[in-house]
């Protein structure tokens, strides 16, 4: 994609999260209007968050941050839809759940991963110069057993195709609309338990941002009436002038 397009700069990023009841993380790499930005972030359950921005490598299915996450995805084909946004495009794939195995290690304590708690977001495009949404992305299982995964957005790729996507038994279908709470205690009809939030707000005049990302714990059910057993992600809220 060309760095420029009807007067919009490129934004393009890709976001890695495993979520499990004793840790969730996140790791992300980006580039806007040719700015490189990276990030990591390890939660537990306990709300001790441990978040850094060096050490991050995301290439050839592996995932590094430092001495702190050190994975391997087992990437397939995921959802990818492509929409207009102000006067251009944007484009993404989501893929879920997504194997991952390796080592995280943060306050003080080891986990071995080797599980299909790993959910990928690959986004690039010419936003709108205002752009806000709010997005939800989690994995679990159904009180009957099956596995799942969801992507729920509100504020791009709302048309038809949407991104919004259920995935269960690895089997993906698309869902209608999900209403968010505007405190994101709620999307749909799933209750959400905060652990804690990745959080960052800039003013730089021609450039603002307000950004709230939590990890925690889902219950509830899910769309088509299927009830969670357990489940864990995150929400986010995105209000960006760029």
């Amino acid at each position: 994609m060309a760095p420029l397009r009807a007067g919009r700069p490129l934004k393009r990023w890709r976001y890695v999260g495993v979520y499990r009841a004793d840790v969730m993380l996140c790791v992300g790499a980006a580039r806007v209007a040719g700015v490189p930005q990276r990030w990591w972030a390890v939660a537990l359950p306990d709300g001790r968050l441990v978040e850094g921005r060096r050490g991050v490598r995301l290439a050839d299915g592996r995932v590094e941050a430092g001495d702190a996450i050190q994975l391997q995805l087992e990437e397939g084909d995921g959802v990818e839809v492509v929409s207009p946004h102000g006067r251009s495009y944007v484009w993404t794939r989501k893929q879920a759940p997504v194997r991952a195995r390796g080592v995280v290690r943060a306050a003080g304590r080891v986990f071995e991963l080797d599980g299909d708690d790993g959910f990928i977001d690959d986004s690039a495009g010419y936003h709108a110069r205002h752009t806000a949404w709010r997005w939800s992305a989690g994995v679990g299982r159904t009180e009957d057993g099956r596995r799942v995964a969801w992507n729920f957005i509100d504020g791009v790729h709302d048309g038809a195709p949407s991104e919004r996507t259920l995935w269960i038994d690895g089997e993906a279908r698309e869902v209608a609309p999900q209403e968010f709470a505007a405190d994101l205690s709620r999307v749909g009809e799933l209750d959400f338990r905060e652990w804690s939030a990745r959080m960052s707000r800039t003013n730089l005049g021609i450039v603002r941002n307000s950004y709230r990302q939590p990890f925690g714990e889902f219950s509830g059910r899910l769309p088509g009436g299927l009830r969670l057993a357990e489940g864990y992600g995150v929400m986010e809220e995105h209000d960006v002038l760029w």
